[in-house]
């Protein structure tokens, strides 16, 4: 009986659930496959990473990475937030500690305290992920920039490749500098295997893909070093043979011995030790971290799945954790194994499960043949796999003048991970591209439209014949569409634009709407703008203020915090554009207020001028009078009924609403303009709404009581025909101005 969730779960439902449904057989096919494909790559790595501690470890290296491939399989599936993932030793983590292991050996560390601060170093970067898990930082790291991860994968490609070529020509003790310094060193007998496995690695995926392509040529390059030891019996001797990854130790209880001894090491650990392999643990963190993510969205992408990267991450640090634990290589999410375990038929965590069971297997079963594989083998799978992981589109950008600032950055990353580390050029990577961000920000114009404020402020004439007075204040103001990123980086350019209208326009309006960020620095030009504005008694008003920017920032509140906006000073902040501009019109002299208006009777109504008093008492006889108070709806969008109002006192405010917004402010209407015209000739109700701004009253003619009026008094009908005209061609003159204001 096993207990999970606080549920009861027998073997037998065990079966039941897993073993007895219909994609089992996929599950196991596709681990089989992941396991034949990772198996040799971990060995590979495991005996790079070694190489720098002597020839004679490196089957204690191909111990590692098939222990890594063991205990990564059986954890990190069953703990992690991915279906179809596939976890083993990869390209990162080996040459992140392969260059440690170099590094700590010239510092005079013995082979076992260099595998010691290896092993801290897996352990750190396994907690360290763990704890970026919990951190919910899983879904940030993704977010690194491409040219960085390009730069990466290309340096760690070449630095896969230098560090095998010594291994492709015979000489696994020497470095590639002394390598290339030494062709009389060079043996020709494991180039002809490297060779031989490198053509297989080319050649096989043209003519079959059932069988993994590494597990060919592995088997090619072993057939090939045994052909020519037919020849050369000394190259028969497994022991102490370097062109050999010879015994793995496991027979007569070594392997205990060898675990017991390297958890003893630990024994020496101090506080100068952890300090010394912390920022190397982070590195390696990151980049498994980020490795990992990649290869998930990649999976994702094939099968249109989730995964979860915050719980992913959690049980890659777990897998790490006891990986390093045991003298295994961590890992990461491979792309290779995880694509072949898709296409075999893999289809849940099972799957990468099996893929562990069969390393597992492989350790126990096949280990006197991997004694046999020759080291310049799976160098030749190292060179081929470096030069893979090598980005060719993202070195084709120094070709394109737009993109050849982004290839400075990868050819950065490349050249500082080659002659420095993989740690500093990560750093380097992700600061040029913050400057490159930077530089495209600074490059963008902060102003996407400028406005003269006669473009906006005739729609809110009281009456149309006020526009030479709403001319006179338009005149004085000027309205700013800003938009992207206002920060340290467009602050200057920010400054020179609203500058030019200091001592020349009494009203600055700023749209904020499409504003995507506001620091300090912009905030604090604000107020420099704000401050010279009101020295010649002007005056900063902002509208269209986002309820909250990308980033959480509360902008209304962060302009008041910092004080550009206040209720004491001279600048203003509104909720709309619309709002701003009747702010506006209400100071100065643009026009008397609609409540010091007359009420208007129809004699007085200039669109009646010359018509008979018969007339007009018939037509006075037919109209009703409606009051309204400030704000009270006259009518909405929508509404059937059809009648013509006349405003005969105050004003009243004609918009569209606009679904999941507010509404688009059309005009404002006051004493003698027409109102509701175009359900009055179509029909069909009114398409606008319609809001008293103040204390009200309008005339209502129905079209039914308009009918029966035309019949005795037809010019009466004409003119409010062609006025109603006229007003509503108007209004539509005055949309398109604005319309064309806005898309210039």
């Amino acid at each position: 009986m096993y207990s999970r969730n606080g549920h009861r779960v027998t073997l037998s439902e065990i079966k039941q659930r897993y073993l007895s449904r219909p994609g089992f057989s996929g599950d196991m096919w596709g681990g089989l496959a992941a396991m034949l494909v990772a198996l040799p790559s971990a060995i590979a790595f495991g005996v790079t990473i070694f190489a720098p501690l002597g020839s004679s470890l490196a089957a204690q290296g191909a111990l590692a990475g098939i222990l890594g491939a063991t205990v990564l399989g059986l954890i990190v599936p069953l703990a992690g937030g991915s279906t179809r993932l596939i976890t083993a030793p990869c390209a990162p983590a080996a040459a992140v500690l392969a260059a440690l292991a170099v590094t700590f050996t010239q510092q005079g560390s013995s082979p076992v305290g260099t595998l010691m601060l290896l092993g801290m170093i897996g352990i750190l970067a396994g907690v360290i992920q763990i704890v970026l898990g919990l951190a919910g930082i899983g879904r940030l790291i993704k977010f690194i920039p491409f040219p960085v991860v390009s730069g990466y994968l290309s340096g760690v490609g070449l630095i896969i490749i230098g560090s095998q070529i010594p291994k492709f020509l015979g000489m696994p003790e020497a470095s590639l500098i002394e390598t290339l310094r030494s062709p009389g060193g060079w043996q020709w007998q494991p180039a002809l295997v490297g060779g031989v496995v490198v053509a297989t690695m080319l050649l096989i995926p043209r003519i079959t893909r059932v069988v993994p392509a590494a597990i060919l040529a592995l088997l090619a390059g072993a057939a090939c070093y045994l052909g020519l030891a037919w020849f050369d019996p000394a190259l028969m001797e497994i022991v102490d043979n370097p062109l050999l990854v010879g015994p793995l130790g496991q027979e007569s209880g070594a392997f205990t011995d060898g675990l017991r001894q390297y958890w003893q090491s630990f024994s020496g650990i101090d506080f100068s030790s952890v300090a010394k392999v912390m920022l190397p643990a982070l590195t390696l963190a990151a980049l498994l971290s980020i490795d990992t993510l990649k290869t998930c969205l990649v999976v994702d992408t094939m099968t249109s799945s989730h995964h979860n990267s915050n719980r992913e991450l959690m049980g890659q640090g777990l897998g790490n954790m006891a990986s390093s634990l045991i003298g295994g290589i961590p890992g990461a999410g491979t792309m290779g194994a995880s694509l072949i375990n898709i296409s075999s038929g893999g289809t849940t965590k099972l799957s990468g499960f099996m893929a562990g069971l069969f390393s597992l297997g492989a350790l126990l079963l096949l280990s006197p043949l991997i004694a046999w594989v020759p080291v310049a083998a799976l160098a030749a799978i190292l060179i081929v796999i470096g030069f893979r992981m090598i980005d060719t589109h993202g070195l084709a950008f120094f070709f394109n003048p737009a993109t050849r600032l982004d290839f400075i950055v990868i050819l950065s990353v490349i050249m500082v991970a080659i002659f420095g580390n993989l740690i500093a050029a990560s750093g380097v990577g992700v600061a040029l591209a913050i400057l490159l961000f930077i530089r495209e920000q600074t490059r963008s114009t902060v102003v996407r439209n400028r406005f003269e404020g006669g473009e906006f402020f005739h729609k809110h004439a009281l009456k149309l014949r006020d526009m030479e007075r709403v001319a006179r204040n338009a005149g004085q103001s000027v309205i700013f569409e800003l938009q992207g990123s206002l920060f340290f980086g467009t602050a200057s350019q920010l400054q020179g634009v609203l500058e030019k209208e200091v001592g020349e326009r009494k009203f600055v309006i700023l749209s904020m709407r499409r504003v995507q960020s506001l620091d300090i620095t912009a905030t604090h030009v604000l107020e420099q703008i704000k401050d010279r504005l009101e020295e010649c008694d002007a005056y900063l008003v902002f509208c269209d203020i986002p309820k909250g920017l990308p980033s959480g920032l509360k902008m209304k509140r962060f302009l008041k915090a910092t004080g550009v906006v206040g209720p004491t000073n001279k600048a203003f902040a509104f909720k709309r554009l619309d709002e701003a501009l009747e702010w506006v019109m209400s100071q100065g002299e643009a026009t008397q207020a609609a409540t010091e208006l007359p009420a208007l009777e129809l004699k007085e109504l200039p669109v009646f001028s010359g018509q008979s008093e018969a007339s007009l008492r018939d037509l006075e006889s037919v109209l009703e009078v409606h009051a309204l108070q400030a704000g009270e709806v006259l009518f909405s969008a929508g509404d059937k009924d059809d009648e013509l109002l006349i405003v005969r006192r105050g004003a009243i405010r004609v918009s569209v609403p606009i679904p999941d917004k507010e509404s688009y402010h059309l005009i404002n209407c006051g004493p003698g303009e027409f109102v509701g015209g175009m359900g009055f000739i179509a029909g069909g109700g009114h398409v606008t709404d319609a809001v008293a701004v103040s204390d009200a009253e309008v005339y209502a003619l129905s079209r039914k009581r308009f009918n029966a009026l035309s019949r005795q008094h037809p010019e009466l009908a004409l003119v409010i025909i062609e006025n109603v005209a006229l007003n509503l061609s108007s209004r539509l003159r005055i949309t398109i101005d604005e319309v064309q204001a806005l898309r210039g």
